[in-house]
Protein backbone atom coordinates (compact mmCIF):
# COMPACT_ATOMS: atom_id res chain seq x y z
CA UNK A 1 0.00 0.00 0.00
CA UNK A 2 1.11 3.46 -0.45
CA UNK A 3 0.34 6.83 0.92
CA UNK A 4 0.97 10.15 -0.16
CA UNK A 5 -0.32 13.23 1.09
CA UNK A 6 -1.56 15.71 -1.46
CA UNK A 7 -3.22 19.43 -1.83
CA UNK A 8 -5.51 20.50 -3.75
CA UNK A 9 -3.89 23.67 -6.01
CA UNK A 10 -6.88 24.27 -8.70
CA UNK A 11 -9.23 27.80 -8.12
CA UNK A 12 -12.42 25.53 -7.56
CA UNK A 13 -11.16 22.58 -5.28
CA UNK A 14 -12.42 18.89 -6.06
CA UNK A 15 -15.71 20.52 -7.89
CA UNK A 16 -17.37 18.06 -10.99
CA UNK A 17 -14.70 18.35 -13.87
CA UNK A 18 -11.71 17.88 -11.46
CA UNK A 19 -13.16 15.08 -9.96
CA UNK A 20 -14.52 13.61 -13.33
CA UNK A 21 -11.07 13.65 -14.32
CA UNK A 22 -9.57 11.77 -11.11
CA UNK A 23 -12.30 9.40 -11.59
CA UNK A 24 -11.60 8.51 -14.83
CA UNK A 25 -8.00 8.81 -14.60
CA UNK A 26 -8.26 5.83 -11.76
CA UNK A 27 -10.59 3.79 -13.75
CA UNK A 28 -7.74 2.83 -15.51
CA UNK A 29 -5.63 1.23 -13.10
CA UNK A 30 -6.57 -2.10 -11.14
CA UNK A 31 -5.59 -1.13 -7.69
CA UNK A 32 -8.03 0.12 -4.82
CA UNK A 33 -8.24 3.91 -4.24
CA UNK A 34 -9.41 5.91 -1.45
CA UNK A 35 -9.08 9.56 -0.34
CA UNK A 36 -9.22 11.31 2.98
CA UNK A 37 -9.76 14.54 4.09
CA UNK A 38 -11.70 16.54 6.95
CA UNK A 39 -12.30 13.32 9.00
CA UNK A 40 -13.88 11.32 5.53
CA UNK A 41 -12.39 8.26 3.22
CA UNK A 42 -14.14 7.68 0.11
CA UNK A 43 -13.76 5.57 -2.80
CA UNK A 44 -11.79 7.29 -4.89
CA UNK A 45 -13.12 5.77 -7.90
CA UNK A 46 -16.64 7.45 -7.18
CA UNK A 47 -17.40 10.76 -8.49
CA UNK A 48 -20.51 10.95 -5.29
CA UNK A 49 -17.79 9.94 -2.76
CA UNK A 50 -14.68 12.67 -4.35
CA UNK A 51 -17.37 14.82 -4.40
CA UNK A 52 -18.45 14.51 -0.41
CA UNK A 53 -15.08 15.29 0.95
CA UNK A 54 -16.35 19.31 -0.32
CA UNK A 55 -12.32 19.58 -0.88
CA UNK A 56 -12.17 23.04 -1.57
CA UNK A 57 -8.38 24.82 -2.79
CA UNK A 58 -5.49 23.98 -0.35
CA UNK A 59 -6.90 21.37 1.53
CA UNK A 60 -4.56 18.39 2.34
CA UNK A 61 -5.81 15.07 0.92
CA UNK A 62 -4.58 11.60 1.51
CA UNK A 63 -4.06 9.22 -1.25
CA UNK A 64 -3.73 5.28 -0.35
CA UNK A 65 -3.52 3.02 -3.17
CA UNK A 66 -3.44 -0.95 -3.11
CA UNK A 67 -2.83 -3.58 -5.52
CA UNK A 68 -0.82 -4.43 -8.61
CA UNK A 69 -0.43 -0.76 -10.14
CA UNK A 70 -0.29 1.06 -6.87
CA UNK A 71 3.16 2.98 -8.08
CA UNK A 72 1.85 4.24 -11.75
CA UNK A 73 -1.64 5.02 -9.80
CA UNK A 74 -0.15 7.05 -6.84
CA UNK A 75 2.61 8.89 -9.38
CA UNK A 76 -0.26 9.93 -12.06
CA UNK A 77 -2.43 10.72 -9.45
CA UNK A 78 0.39 13.31 -7.47
CA UNK A 79 1.35 14.30 -11.03
CA UNK A 80 -2.97 14.92 -12.11
CA UNK A 81 -3.08 17.14 -8.42
CA UNK A 82 0.32 19.47 -9.03
CA UNK A 83 -0.88 20.02 -12.41
CA UNK A 84 -3.97 21.22 -10.83
CA UNK A 85 -6.51 18.93 -12.63
CA UNK A 86 -5.12 21.09 -16.02
CA UNK A 87 -7.12 23.86 -15.36
CA UNK A 88 -4.73 26.49 -13.54
CA UNK A 89 -3.75 29.64 -15.86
Amino acid sequence: MIERELTVTNQLGLHARATARLVQLLSGYGCSATLAAKGREVNAKSIMGVMLLAAGRGTKVLLRVDGEDEQACADAVAALFERGFDENP
